[in-house]
């Protein structure tokens, strides 16, 4: 089981390098210097501790900082997950569907929740389409060898 708690400028260094390994299988992998976290500078986490429409949400289990999942709000309706990350040996343990969740129930005023996958990564997506995100048809090829797809979801 795992809980979320705001991430604040303390935990910035932490998350920054959790990000870091997170993201830098999938930066070997495709390519993405333009688009993948893993390529971001310690600012944008801090972009992300203080966004005024927005939270920064620490993962944990156990005790311990496992990832993060960042959400952004318009309107108080519409939320964006971007980005949601575990640290490497945290990954395939659920954590991230109990993060989704947790982010659903705190803001039950949500009409709409949107995220970005990378179609080449057929697990992710088919965990966000096992959890009623279904595909939007905006596809966007990064590169040549990724292709970012955009999900949403709508609340009952």
């Amino acid at each position: 089981m795992i809980h979320l708690e705001p991430a604040t400028d303390n935990d910035a260094l932490a998350l920054f390098e959790l990000q870091v390994a997170a993201f830098s299988p999938l930066l070997k992998k495709y390519q993405d210097y333009d688009t993948n976290p893993a390529n971001e500078t310690i600012d944008r986490v801090y972009a992300r501790i203080h966004h005024p429409t927005g939270c920064f949400l620490k993962i944990i289990a156990d005790g311990q900082l496992v990832g993060a999942i960042c959400i952004r709000w318009n309107e108080d309706v519409y939320f964006r997950i971007s980005p949601l990350f575990l640290a490497p040996d945290a990954q395939g343990k659920g954590f991230a569907k109990q993060a989704m969740l947790l982010a659903e129930a705190r803001y039950t005023q949500a009409k709409t929740w949107e995220l970005s996958s990378l179609f080449e990564e057929t697990k992710t997506c088919e965990l966000y389409e096992k959890m009623g995100y279904v595909e939007t048809g905006v596809r966007k090829s990064l590169n040549g060898k990724a292709t970012l797809i955009q999900y949403q979801k709508i609340m009952a």
